[in-house]
C-alpha cells in the first residue's frame, strides 16, 4: 500500500528533505528529459474511451491506494503505453492481447458494478469498489467474463505498478535516487548511504521488516 501524497519537500514522512529531482544534473541529457517528462503534464488520453478512462482511474486508485492529490498519473501513463502498443512483449495464451484484454476487463468490471450496485464502477463508493475487486481476486484461476481472473489481475497490477514506480514521486516515497548512470554509486552495502541519500526517518514502518514486539516497542 502506498502513502502518497508526500511533501516535506518532497520525500514525505519517510525521507524528509529528499527529492530525487535534485539529482537531475548528474544524469545524462536523455535520462534527464525522460524523467522530467514524467513530472510534466501528461498527454491527453488517446486509447481509453471516456467511460474506460473513468473505470481505469478508479481501478488504479484502488490498486495503488491513491485517495488524495497529488496522484501519480497512472491512467495517462498506461493509456500512452496502450496507444503506442508498448506492451510487455508477451501475454497469456488464454488471454486476448493486452489492448483487447484491457477493454474487455474494464467492461467486465463495469458489468459487475452495475449488477451489484446499478451503477458504473467509477460511480461506486470506495468500499463497494473494494468488495468488487476482492471478489475478482478471490476467483483465482476460475473464469471471469471469459478470462482467467488471476490473469486479469496480473494484467492490471503489472501495468499499474510499472507506471507508478517509474514516476519520481514514487522514487521519493521509497528513497530511491534515480538512475545511477553516469555517476554511479560507491558506498555499496547494507545501510551504507551516498552523501546525497537520506536516512529513513521511520525504518520500523518498513513493510519488509518483521513485526515489532510490545517489549521492543517500549
Amino acid at each position: 500500500m502506498t502513502t502518497l501524497p508526500l511533501d516535506p519537500r518532497h520525500g514525505g514522512h519517510r525521507y524528509p528533505g529528499f527529492d530525487v529531482a535534485a539529482q537531475a544534473p548528474h544524469w545524462d541529457e536523455t535520462t534527464r528529459t525522460l524523467v522530467r517528462g514524467r513530472l510534466a503534464r501528461q498527454p491527453e488520453v488517446r486509447f481509453f474511451t471516456g467511460a474506460e478512462e473513468a473505470t481505469a482511474s478508479a481501478l488504479f486508485d484502488q490498486l495503488l491506494y491513491q485517495r488524495d492529490e497529488p496522484r501519480v498519473p497512472v491512467v495517462q501513463m498506461v493509456d500512452a503505453r496502450l496507444a503506442e502498443s508498448q506492451t510487455d512483449g508477451w501475454h497469456y495464451e488464454t488471454m486476448p492481447v493486452d489492448a483487447r484484454a484491457w477493454r474487455e476487463s474494464l467492461a467486465g468490471l463495469d458489468a459487475d458494478a452495475r449488477a451489484a450496485h446499478d451503477r458504473a464502477f467509477a460511480q461506486c463508493g470506495w468500499e463497494q469498489q473494494e468488495r468488487l475487486l476482492q471478489g475478482i481476486q478471490d476467483l483465482g484461476t476460475r473464469p471471469w467474463h471469459g478470462m482467467v481472473a488471476a490473469q486479469v489481475w496480473s494484467l492490471w497490477t503489472r501495468y499499474a505498478c510499472t507506471a507508478f514506480y517509474s514516476h519520481p514521486w514514487a522514487w521519493n516515497e521509497i528513497g530511491f535516487d534515480g538512475p545511477a548512470y553516469p555517476r554511479g554509486y560507491k558506498n555499496l552495502g547494507v545501510d551504507r548511504r551516498e552523501s546525497f541519500e537520506v536516512r529513513d526517518a521511520h525504518p520500523r514502518h518498513d513493510p519488509a521488516s518483521p513485526p515489532v514486539s510490545a517489549g521492543e516497542a517500549r
